[in-house]
C-alpha cells in the first residue's frame, strides 16, 4: 500500500530528531554500506530550448546571456565521459536542452551513437532529452541508456504556474514510456519555486505511485537564475530539505536519493545533515548543465571526512519499491 498525502504529512511532521533518527535507521536497513553515488552531469546541447519553464536559463525565451551550444559530437563527449570515470562517477548523464525527440531525427541518431559509445565505458548511462514516446524509448534502451531523467519538477496544481508550454501529464507519459521499455526512471523535484510544503508532499505522492518505483529521486534546490521568471526566488530552508530528503527515504527506501542542484548553496555541515538524513548521491564535478558545483577536490574532501566512500558502477542494488 502505497502512501497518500496524508500519511506522508504524518511522517513529514514529526520532530525533526525523530524523523531523521527514523530515517537514518531505514538507510542503513537498506543501503548499508556508507556509500555515496558519484554522477557526473554534462550539457551536450545548451540554450535555445522552446520550452517556457520558469526556473531555466537555457529558454529561448528568456534573456539569460546564455551562449547557445550545437549538439556536442560523439568525439567531443567521450573525452569529459572518460574523465568522469577516472574521477571515480559511476554514472554519466548527459542532457539536452529540447522539448523532446523523435525517431529518424538526424539529432536523435547522432544521439544514439553517442549513447552506444559511453555505454562500452562500463558506466551507468542516463540522459535527459525532453519528451519522448515508445519507440524512441525503446532506442534508447537498446542503445545502453540505463536510467531516464525526467523530473515531475512539483505537484500536479503547481505545475501550471512553472510551465504553460506542456503539461504534467505528459512528463507522465514520457515515464510510462520509459518504464515500457524496461529503462529506470530517475525523476524528482524542484525546491524554492514558490511552493508549498504541502506541493512538495504531493510530488511524493506521486512518485510512490510509480510502479515500478523510481530507480533515483533527484532532489533539487532551485538555483535562481538571472532573467528567469524566478531569478528572485528565496532560498530553501534546509531543515525543510532536510525533512523532505528523510520522509523519501522513509518511503521510498529503496531508491538512490541524489542530492542534485543547489548543493553550491550548501554549507558542508548541511550536506552532511542530508546525507545522514537519507540522501546517497550526489552529481560530481563542478557544473551541472549550465549551474555551478561543488568542486572534485571538495567533494572528495568532504566525502572523506563523514568516512563515505564512492559506489562502485552496477553494485548491489535492491530492486525499487515503494515502502508502505
Amino acid at each position: 500500500m502505497r502512501p497518500n498525502l496524508e500519511k506522508l504529512e504524518q511522517i513529514y511532521r514529526r520532530p525533526l530528531f525523530d524523523l531523521i533518527g527514523e530515517s537514518r535507521r531505514v538507510h542503513l536497513e537498506f543501503w548499508p554500506k556508507n556509500e555515496v553515488q558519484l554522477c557526473t552531469l554534462l550539457s551536450v546541447k545548451t540554450g535555445g530550448c522552446s520550452e517556457d519553464c520558469g526556473y531555466c536559463s537555457q529558454s529561448a525565451r528568456y534573456n539569460t546571456g546564455l551562449e547557445r551550444q550545437p549538439l556536442m559530437t560523439k568525439d567531443e563527449v567521450l573525452p569529459v565521459a572518460q574523465r568522469a570515470r577516472e574521477n571515480g562517477s559511476t554514472r554519466f548523464c548527459m542532457g539536452a536542452a529540447w522539448k523532446g525527440v523523435r525517431d529518424g531525427e538526424q539529432k536523435f541518431d547522432q544521439m544514439l551513437d553517442t549513447i552506444r559509445s559511453v555505454s562500452e565505458l562500463g558506466m551507468e548511462v542516463c540522459v535527459t532529452l525532453g519528451q519522448l514516446g515508445d519507440t524512441e524509448a525503446q532506442k534508447l534502451k537498446e542503445a545502453g541508456v540505463t536510467a531516464y531523467n525526467h523530473n515531475i519538477d512539483t505537484s500536479p496544481e503547481h505545475y501550471a504556474k512553472i510551465v504553460s508550454t506542456h503539461t504534467f501529464q505528459d512528463r507522465l507519459n514520457t515515464i510510462s514510456s520509459v518504464q515500457r521499455a524496461g529503462m529506470s526512471v530517475c525523476c524528482g523535484g524542484i525546491l524554492g519555486m514558490g511552493e508549498t510544503e504541502v506541493d512538495r508532499l504531493k510530488m511524493l505522492e506521486v512518485l510512490c505511485s510509480f510502479d515500478p518505483a523510481p530507480e533515483s529521486v533527484p532532489i533539487n534546490c532551485l538555483m535562481p537564475m538571472p532573467g528567469t521568471p524566478l531569478e528572485d526566488a528565496p532560498p530553501v530552508d534546509i531543515f525543510e530539505l532536510v525533512r523532505l530528503i528523510a520522509t523519501t527515504r522513509l518511503v521510498l527506501p529503496k531508491a538512490k536519493i541524489r542530492l542534485s542542484a543547489g548543493r553550491s548553496l550548501l554549507s558542508r555541515e548541511a550536506q552532511a545533515l542530508c546525507f545522514f538524513a537519507g540522501a546517497n548521491s550526489v552529481f560530481y564535478g563542478d557544473k551541472l548543465l549550465t549551474a555551478e558545483n561543488p568542486g572534485v577536490d571538495e567533494d572528495r574532501d568532504l566525502l572523506e571526512t563523514l568516512n563515505l566512500s564512492a559506489q562502485s558502477p552496477y553494485s548491489d542494488v535492491p530492486k525499487p519499491a515503494c515502502l508502505s
